[in-house]
């Protein structure tokens, strides 16, 4: 099979984190460890396959861990960041301040219920 080439880093960040689901299950990961169903709870609508799907490449890609514990009745099953998915905390906080800041020249084409409230945080 031959490899996709890249030829600028801004590519391949697209390539690997930029489709509807990935960078929304890193910041739901960014305040600590949470099981599959926490997961899709606070994502919302997001169905258990396509959450699987993306866990799966984030996991491959070496941005997530998944811890099973399987001497537990039912096995548990936990995710968190690497290190590599904690080193996409610029970037996250940034795409978060730009969407905060830039929001209201969308509405017309979006309906965006963000709470002006809304704080990123470590």
């Amino acid at each position: 099979m031959k490899k996709r080439e890249i030829k600028y880093p801004i590519e391949l960040v697209v390539s690997l984190l930029c489709d509807k689901w990935k960078f929304i299950i890193l910041c739901k990961l960014r305040k600590g460890t949470k099981r599959f169903g926490e997961l899709q709870n606070e994502i919302g609508n997001i169905s258990a396959k396509v959450l699987t799907a993306q866990l799966k490449e984030l996991e491959r890609n070496g941005f997530i861990k998944r811890e099973v514990y399987s001497e537990e009745v039912p096995i548990k099953v936990e995710y968190s960041l690497t290190e590599l998915g904690q080193s996409l905390y610029p970037i996250m906080e940034s795409m978060f301040d730009w969407g905060m800041k830039n929001k209201d020249k969308f509405t017309e084409e979006y309906n965006i219920i963000i709470d002006e409230n809304l704080k990123f945080s470590k």
